[in-house]
């Protein structure tokens, strides 16, 4: 399979989650074995950070990619999920904020516009990663995530959250993920949180941009938003959209399973971080 990037660039603009100020966004076509650059153009000299595993900086809340100079990006992972299932190989996104635009809290509206703006082939293949062993980590609660090999080509994930929520309690998401389970099943899934968590965040100067216009809020037995839950299970699928993006900072589209217990970004990470540690446990096709 031949890499790909965009027929034509896409222009976005929102408010970014944390910080409420507007951020613009063009994802532009990039050259074969260019992989996922973010450019900061409101930044002196333009720097730029590659969308790479070791980059990530910070994963409370979200992903967040540094350079050495200090350059930031935060809140990645709804758009970098939509460019791994769109089939998006190289491409520069460039935004004039450190933040992205969170847009409705989900990865529907990237993948719309990747979709509408149409793929062009390249001439360089595209690698895949396989999976050739086991990787885990477990955090100090006992939460659990692994990688594991595969005989079939592609990801699949296994994925179950516990919330003390009545109105999520135990949720779990298992499948293959192919373009249409994405497109129906995980890309309209909205970042979700309880109203007293809103609350505290709100109090020490984050979610600024934070509403029901771009994440589900619980209350006890009851959802804030008005139309309520666009999928079921919303909130597990919510987290299989993070993982779908952190995976795709290995720089390569995974064939493997993945597995997480009541997981999240830093978990993602870690998982990458032992998984390149040592060349025997993986293999690029």
């Amino acid at each position: 399979m031949q890499q790909q990037t965009l027929k034509q660039s896409i222009s976005l603009q929102g408010q970014g989650l944390h910080s409420g100020c507007t951020s613009h966004l063009q994802i532009l076509p990039a050259k074969a074995d260019t992989g996922i650059i973010f450019r900061r153009v409101d930044l002196p000299h333009k720097p730029e950070i590659k969308a790479l595993y070791y980059n990530v900086t910070d994963t409370r809340n979200c992903t967040c990619l540094s350079n050495e100079a200090g350059a930031v990006v935060s809140t990645i992972e709804h758009l970098m999920a939509a460019l791994n299932i769109a089939g998006v190989d190289n491409a520069i996104i460039e935004v004039d904020n450190q933040e992205l635009p969170i847009m409705d809290g989900s990865a529907q509206v990237f993948y719309k516009a990747l979709c509408d703006a149409g793929l062009e082939a390249q001439y360089a293949e595209r690698k895949l990663l396989k999976v050739l062993k086991e990787i885990s980590f477990t955090d100090d609660k006992g939460n659990t995530a692994s990688l594991l090999p595969v005989e079939h080509s592609g990801m699949s994930i296994s994925f179950s959250i516990d919330f003390p929520s009545p109105i999520v309690g135990h949720q779990s998401f298992e499948g293959m993920i192919t373009p249409r389970v994405f497109a129906e099943e995980i890309a309209p899934c909205r970042t979700f949180c309880e109203k007293s968590q809103v609350d505290y965040l709100q109090s020490i100067g984050l979610i600024k941009g934070g509403s029901l216009d771009n994440a589900v809020v619980l209350d006890g037995d009851n959802v804030l938003n008005p139309d309520g839950f666009r999928v079921p299970n919303e909130c597990v699928n919510h987290k299989v959209l993070d993982a779908i993006g952190d995976m795709f900072t290995a720089g390569y589209r995974i064939q493997g399973r993945l597995v997480a217990n009541k997981t999240g970004h830093l978990h993602n990470n870690i998982l990458l971080r032992k998984l390149f540690e040592n060349s025997s446990q993986y293999e690029l096709l």
